[in-house]
């Protein structure tokens, strides 16, 4: 009695070689390196020899941006925050930071029409915890309890400016 069974053929290299490529592949991406591009904090308040009382209105303005990189599969992703804090009632800023947070990602099976909101979503929440924590770290070092930024929704935002280019567009085609 033999211990192989005949009747499955053995698979061959060429059939094996097709299966692996018919699955599809695993979005792949790596964090080259991260850094502050540009920084500014102003402790206004203490410029002015003024003090703060209670809890401050805080205004958080979201900026995101990509652009390829000259190597191939690689992408530099930006994040620009721009926070001011007032006082509740007051027009006179206590604080604002003014920050450019950059990271290099390296890319692969990602496709094309996927590449833009894989840039924008998914890179800036691999960035957002360092992101937090040099906020946090500012605020603190600028005389102020630390900011915990709360959770930024990266989708919704890229939605809101996927859907605020096409109504511009649509008003540069319409003449009013």
């Amino acid at each position: 009695m033999a211990d192989t069974d005949e009747t499955v053929p053995a698979p061959d290299a060429a059939a094996a070689e097709n299966a692996a490529t018919e699955q599809p592949k695993t979005p792949q991406m790596q964090v080259l390196g991260q850094y502050i591009r540009d920084m500014s904090f102003e402790n206004v308040a203490a410029q002015k020899g003024n003090t703060m009382e209670g809890q401050p209105d805080i205004n958080v303005q979201v900026g995101l941006d990509a652009r390829k990189r000259k190597q191939d599969g690689q992408f530099e992703v930006a994040t620009k925050l721009n926070i001011t804090a007032k006082a509740k009632g007051g027009e006179e800023p206590i604080f604002a930071m003014e920050l450019d947070y950059c990271g290099v990602f390296a890319i692969q099976n990602v496709p094309d029409n996927q590449l833009h909101p894989y840039l924008l979503i998914e890179c800036p929440r691999m960035l957002f915890p360092f992101l937090r924590r040099i906020v946090s770290d500012v605020t603190r070092d600028g005389g102020f309890p630390p900011l915990n930024l709360e959770n930024i929704d990266f989708v919704s935002l890229y939605r809101n400016e996927i859907t605020r280019r096409a109504q511009a567009e649509a008003a540069q085609v319409t003449p009013s």
